[in-house]
């Protein structure tokens, strides 16, 4: 359920697979400057984002260039395609592309996220004297996308604050990836009663049912690609805030349904 997985000789980094609990595949690219990768799954939607770099989405007739120099201070640019739809990403520069796929076998329309396309929302802002605030980014979940079987989105966690917080769970399995500026960077990871020691480049996998409250270091903030996989008649829409902690938010359960824009 964690791992720091590495780069093959190819410049892939596995994350997930879909024959695992996250029923995702998952994987990172490093793709040099002037490289070129098509993605093409006849029964699997996909979604292609810019991690870091500059690159060229094309796909059916569309092309659009995408740069990101920060991860903090800019957000993703994302290509989101049906099955059996391929997508050609050309490096115009050292890059960082992350897919993310699943079995799908609805068509819709091939849809181009750029950066003012997220919704940006900051979470916890004011509780807790700040503890846990964090800046959460949505591409696509069941709210603007009710076709897919995903959920894309990232997010930033302020230096030594925790994220994810109250403990929570849902029935759907999700996968976070983990990356900090600095190689030093470290975090924990909770994943029910267990810890981890977050490290740039490591991924989480979250069974249904189990809490996943995460923490950085202070001097370190850490960046996050949260992915969700929905579940045949349940799609996630909303966490569920462990009962125990419920006294933090007054006995309330946290709301983070969202107003699509």
């Amino acid at each position: 359920m964690f791992d720091i997985p590495k780069f093959d000789e190819n410049g892939k980094k596995v994350l997930s697979t879909k024959d695992s609990i996250s029923m995702m595949d998952i994987a990172v690219y490093n793709m040099k400057k002037g490289e070129s990768r098509t993605f093409l799954l006849e029964n699997d939607e996909l979604a292609v984002m810019l991690v870091l770099g500059e690159i060229t989405f094309e796909y059916e007739n569309e092309k659009h260039t995408a740069k990101r120099a920060s991860l903090f201070e800019e957000g993703p640019s994302t290509v989101h395609v049906s099955k059996g739809k391929s997508v050609k990403v050309t490096a115009l520069s050292d890059s960082e592309v992350l897919t993310q796929s699943t079995e799908n076998d609805r068509d819709f329309p091939s849809k181009y996220y750029s950066q003012d396309d997220n919704d940006y929302f900051t979470s916890c802002e004011g509780k807790w004297e700040n503890t846990a605030v964090r800046d959460v980014v949505t591409v696509f979940d069941y709210q603007n996308a009710p076709y897919s079987n995903m959920v894309l989105g990232e997010i930033q966690t302020r230096q030594g604050r925790w994220c994810s917080y109250i403990p929570h769970s849902h029935p759907q399995p999700e996968v976070y990836y983990y990356k900090y500026e600095r190689p030093e960077g470290f975090g924990a990871c909770f994943i029910g009663e267990e810890v981890y020691t977050i490290k740039d480049g490591s991924v989480a996998t979250f069974p249904g049912g189990l809490n996943h409250p995460q923490v950085t270091a202070p001097g370190f903030p850490m960046y996050t690609v949260w992915m969700i996989r929905h579940l045949p008649g349940n799609p996630w829409i909303d966490r569920v805030d462990d009962e125990r902690y419920m006294w933090l938010n007054g006995g309330e359960t946290q709301k983070f349904v969202r107003e699509v824009k």
